[in-house]
């Protein structure tokens, strides 16, 4: 190809990977340290595909990208960027770009991805619009990434889209980011909790009613479907909306319009439904508490988001985050995380995941003693402990526990930790197999799996009080 690559990026080191890696693989490619000097190049060369880093000294990625549309339309842009957040993704699809390569990235995959542009022989310019920060959704580890690649390129889209995760994820947010970015930003983002609403209230919540339509019913009233017109409307929690709910509200999908309650005259229903469930509906379709043709009206486009403990890299970023906003919102001085309450934290199950830790965080800025909160100021139930200090049933497995305790540990700066532990892991292995055989050593070393004579040198060693001897 006789058109090169290039590659923007103020990073020297950066431009050098590059160089040396479309080298290797025969890709012609010129790079540049400013997005202003490519752009003064443009007169004298067209680039197949420009790989630009968006935060620059001087004119940014994404401004040289809209520059870039103005005058050829048709060459792929990939964006990199080391501030992987959903802002950085959202604006770089919305201004045009192929693809979005957070740093530090594989240069295998970085490649592949030049390869990919390459084969790409047009692909029109997105619809460019400020983009709004989201300073609510944060994370760097690549299952967020792809979470924030998925809002990019939804945005501008109209498809229904079903947004699956575990409680405390975030899906609400999600909804809210893709509508905030999408056509339909300047109408209402109506959201409603179907499992949170009475079965009986439930149809006139969303469809509205007519006066008269049942007792109590004085005045006509729009449901949510007439309050999101020209917008979206999150319905939270689907698995669980009601079997004849789910027929009327198949019925909106198929044919974009409805009934108020007690009412004759269909309305249009012109709204992006954005539907978020915790459970398996899959699952629940085979059981007949789903319908099928509802669950693939509303499965158009799946965007899963992780549970917490599958991007625990995130878990110190957002703590330092909510920190700060409970700070805030209180107005009173922000406390601080010590290496070992991080570590402790990130070690941690978190089954209420994001919501659970924004909770956690939001108790230590009012009840924690100090500015630097340590391990022992975290809440009894974050350190899996009951109310009187005893470990709380259900909190975990022992293995979670040893995480955590390990990396207590290392961040106080322990050394000897294995020789530590082991010894107490002994000694409470020995102390409660003797106390389940009454102090028999023989029957207790034969349950443990170690000689008598080994176990008397233990219960010595590591001093371990025992019930009478045998």
């Amino acid at each position: 190809m006789n058109n090169p690559v290039w590659i923007i990026d103020d990073d020297r080191s950066i431009r050098w990977v590059f160089e040396k890696a479309l080298a290797r693989e025969g890709i012609a490619h010129r790079t540049f340290a400013a997005a202003q000097e490519a752009l003064d190049r443009l007169s004298e060369e067209t680039p197949a595909v420009v790989v630009s880093d968006i935060r620059m000294p001087g004119l940014s990625g994404i401004e040289f990208m809209r520059e870039l549309r103005a005058r050829l339309a048709t060459a792929p842009v990939i964006v990199m960027t080391a501030y992987s957040d959903l802002e950085s993704a959202v604006a770089a699809f919305q201004g045009g770009a192929f693809e979005y390569l957070p740093k530090p990235f594989d240069v295998d995959h970085a490649v592949a991805l030049v390869r990919r542009a390459l084969e790409e022989t047009h692909r029109p310019p997105g619809i460019e619009r400020p983009a709004e920060a989201a300073p609510e959704i944060l994370g760097q580890a690549p299952a967020m990434q792809e979470v924030f690649r998925a809002i990019g390129r939804l945005a501008q889209s109209q498809a229904t889209v079903l947004i699956t995760g575990e409680s405390g994820t975030g899906k609400e947010l999600v909804a809210r980011a893709l509508h905030r970015h999408s056509p339909r930003a300047g109408k209402a983002f109506i959201a409603i909790n179907t499992a949170a609403i009475p079965k009986d209230l439930l149809e006139s919540e969303l469809f509205g009613h007519e006066r008269g339509a049942f007792t109590g019913a004085q005045t006509m009233r729009r449901g949510r479907f007439e309050q999101a017109e020209g917008g979206t409307l999150f319905l939270d929690e689907i698995g669980d909306m009601p079997a004849e709910l789910q027929t009327r509200l198949l019925r909106v999908l198929s044919d974009g319009h409805f009934y108020r309650v007690g009412g004759h005259t269909p309305l249009a229903a012109n709204v992006r439904v954005i539907a978020a469930t915790h459970q398996d509906l899959e699952a629940r379709v085979k059981q007949r508490l789903f319908r099928d043709d509802l669950y693939h009206r509303l499965n158009v486009i799946r965007l899963r988001l992780p549970a917490l403990r599958e991007r625990r890299e995130d878990i110190p970023m957002l703590a330092r985050h909510f920190l700060a906003k409970s700070a805030r919102d209180l107005g009173v001085e922000g406390k601080r995380l010590s290496d070992a309450a991080l570590q402790f934290l990130a070690a941690c199950d978190w089954p209420g995941n994001v919501r659970q830790l924004e909770n956690v965080c939001h108790w230590v800025t009012v009840m924690a003693p100090g500015q630097v909160v340590d391990v022992a100021d975290l809440p009894p139930e974050a350190r899996g402990e009951g109310a009187g200090g005893e470990a709380a049933p259900g909190t975990g497995d022992w293995r979670r526990a040893l995480e955590r305790e390990v990396a207590a540990r290392l961040g106080r700066g322990e050394s000897g930790i294995a020789d530590a532990l082991t010894r107490e892991f002994e000694a409470i292995l020995i102390a409660r197999a003797l106390q389940h055989t009454g102090g028999r050593r023989i029957e207790a070393a034969a349950l443990l799996g170690i000689g008598r004579n080994t176990l008397t040198r233990k219960v010595q060693d590591l001093k371990i009080d025992t019930p009478n001897q045998d």
